[in-house]
């Protein structure tokens, strides 16, 4: 059964830049992905339009794509992301399923709506699991790579390299994988977060604010509660421990600053009355040192003005 936190990847990978680098990172290590995504350009990459919207955050499958093929051909074919963060032995069945009903060519002058197509399997989970291990066990050569009705590699996100994501250009791709990879391990987690400060220096406040918090929420939804609160506090919050503040105390600061200036422009135009009050006392012969205890300038001030 899918869980919420499944909300975690489709909220980071809906984006197809996102996609590319994700894909581009695992195929480092998938020869499977690798010889894929030499037959497709992934510059025409494009996201399914709410593709998982009918079934909600319980769906069959995660995120949905087409893509052209490299030879430059009007042909497209299917990309399917499935995150999966523990075993699920009707994983191939949910993405037939969705592949039956999602992957269509909408081009009528197709012989053949259906689009061939790539389900990539994402885990994460605790457990040492590959759905795809013996899925043709039994089955004679002449069968081997047509028992399911689509093209699927699985990628164990364990093995996707920390420094390949501290060099990514992405940073929320990078620390996306890297909060999945050690979710269940809070010592690293600890350990390699804050290697990407400064790749969050360089990023708006309230845009490190949010990653900050959807990881936060993601952790707390996937290690449960327990370990959560010892993360919470070592973290102490997550925005502190990399010394950034949270998009609330950055608008908290702007409104703040914005009441300071405020005050400011009100001291300065009490000041000037005042300074005017002072001047009328002292042209209408009123005595110097009734003058200083009312007003509280020196004598040499309201000489001055």
């Amino acid at each position: 059964m899918n869980k919420k936190h499944d909300a975690f990847f489709r909220w980071l990978f809906s984006r197809t830049e996102r996609t590319r680098i994700l894909l581009e990172l695992a195929a480092r290590h998938d020869a499977e992905l690798r010889l894929f995504l030499e037959t497709v350009n992934l510059d025409t990459l494009e996201r399914i339009p709410d593709s998982y919207s009918e079934v909600e955050d319980t769906g069959e499958a995660d995120l949905a794509f087409r893509v052209n093929v490299s030879t430059g051909a009007p042909v497209l074919v299917g990309i399917l992301l499935e995150h999966k963060s523990g075993r699920d032995g009707d994983v191939l069945n949910q993405i037939s399923r969705y592949v039956r009903s999602v992957m269509k060519n909408l081009d009528e002058k197709r012989v053949y709506d259906g689009l061939p197509t790539m389900a990539v399997i994402f885990y994460n989970g605790r457990e040492n699991w590959n759905p795809l291990r013996y899925v043709e066990e039994g089955y004679p050569e002449y069968w081997r790579g047509s028992v399911l009705p689509f093209r699927c590699t699985f990628v164990n996100m364990a093995n996707i390299p920390d420094e390949a994501c501290f060099a990514c250009e992405d940073v929320y791709t990078a620390m996306g994988i890297v909060s999945m990879k050690y979710a269940f391990d809070k010592e690293k987690l600890l350990d390699v977060m804050p290697k990407f400060v400064k790749s969050l220096s360089k990023m708006a406040p309230e845009e490190v604010s949010c990653l900050l918090e959807k990881i936060n929420v993601y952790l707390y939804e996937y290690i449960g509660k327990d370990i959560f609160k010892e993360l919470d506090m070592a973290f102490v919050s997550i925005g502190q421990k990399y010394g950034f503040e949270s998009a609330g105390d950055y608008f908290r600061k702007q409104i703040a600053d914005a009441r300071e200036e405020t005050r400011e422009e009100e001291r300065a135009k009490a000041d000037a009355e005042k300074r005017e009050i002072a001047k009328g006392l002292r042209d209408d012969g009123v005595p110097m040192e009734i003058i200083v205890r009312r007003t509280g300038f020196t004598e040499s001030e309201i000489r001055s003005f």
